[in-house]
């Protein structure tokens, strides 16, 4: 846990300069291969991980920005605790081709999807019918799996209450895009690559 990063994949904005965030990562190779994991191997590793109370101890919380810490996921997979501080959330967004799941370990989150499956390039501007929003509060010990292209925003609305989750991606994010909407309109804002939050 020692090199920093300066963004949160699943974050919509960039977090305070006073936010903490750790890596921790194996170095060692391996000449045997590693099967990929399934979505159902990401939700049961975010759920048993976000039970580890001492970890989740571990995390600095932060009145302001969001904090989190880089965590080491099955299969070779991305995984992040996160701390989402009160009123904070991630904007729209989705993570490409990547499968991916997440658990609240503390407090409650909000998270708002699409039920469609937007293009996946060539276009700036969608108008979405009616129909298509789907919205769940997880509370601490629920999650959520997805698959590619699932565009979601995730929220912690509490007034007063910190919340923390776990979430992994596979492969480990090769983009993720970012979204604005007014009502019915969707529109792409910006593409973002993994040197733009490592």
């Amino acid at each position: 846990m020692s090199s920093a990063h300066s963004a949160v994949p699943t974050a919509g904005s960039v977090p305070s300069p006073s936010s903490t965030s750790t890596s921790t990562s194996s170095s060692s190779s391996s000449s045997t291969a590693v099967a990929a994991p399934t979505i159902t191997e990401l939700l049961d590793f975010v759920r048993r991980t976000s039970r580890n109370e001492a970890l989740i101890a571990s995390l600095p919380l932060d009145p302001e920005g969001r904090t989190w810490i880089r965590l080491d996921g099955p299969g070779g997979s991305e995984a992040w605790l996160i701390g989402w501080p009160p009123g904070t959330g991630t904007g729209w967004h989705d993570h490409a081709d990547s499968i991916g799941a997440f658990t609240t370990a503390a407090g409650a989150l909000k998270e708002h999807s699409l039920a469609v499956r937007l293009p996946t390039d060539g276009w700036k501007t969608l108008e979405l019918t009616d129909g298509v929003d789907r919205s769940r509060e997880l509370a601490a010990g629920q999650g959520r799996a997805f698959g590619q292209n699932h565009v979601h925003e995730v929220l912690n609305e509490s007034e007063d209450v910190h919340a923390v989750s776990v979430h992994a991606y596979y492969p480990p994010l090769p983009r993720i895009r970012r979204f604005s909407r007014t009502g019915a309109v969707l529109r792409l804002e910006q593409t973002e690559s993994p040197e733009d939050w490592q």
